[in-house]
């Protein structure tokens, strides 16, 4: 379960990624939406990062890399490198799940990166949250 888009050779459209999500493909897309929508990101479909993370969407704003969001079978996985500061601001307001992930961040620097899995609803709305805090800062 949860598995990743692994077939480096056939370039999957915004659609293939949404239906590989399956039940949780309306939450995949609209958490892109909120994200080109509400903070103006662009977007690229891409495979980054080496063989085991598979198809995902980068968004950016400008030249600043905001996050990615990989499709997973039943699910999917938002990856956001954020500063301490930036998780502290939001972290009493998240629920257990979601301070658990942020509890276990790889560190970077002054704060660290999480892989963020979204299974329903709630898990979306904690990543809107971080998603608002890591873009207020940047130009619109």
């Amino acid at each position: 379960m949860y598995e990743k888009m692994l077939n480096k050779q056939e370039v999957p459209s915004m659609e293939d990624l949404i239906t590989y999500c399956g039940a949780n493909g309306v939450l995949f897309q609209e958490l892109n939406s909120y994200l080109t929508e509400e903070w103006n990101t662009q977007t690229l479909i891409r495979f980054p990062y080496g063989n085991s993370y598979g198809w995902g969407v980068k968004h950016s704003i400008k030249s600043k890399h905001i996050c990615d969001i990989f499709a997973e079978d039943q699910a999917f996985e938002l990856m956001l490198r954020m500063d301490n500061r930036q998780y502290e601001a939001v972290y009493n307001d998240l629920l257990p799940y979601t301070k658990e992930v942020i509890d276990g961040k790889y560190p970077c620097g002054d704060g660290g990166w999480i892989h963020y899995r979204i299974l329903c609803r709630e898990h979306l709305e904690d990543a809107k949250k971080l998603l608002d805090q890591k873009c207020k800062k940047r130009e619109r």
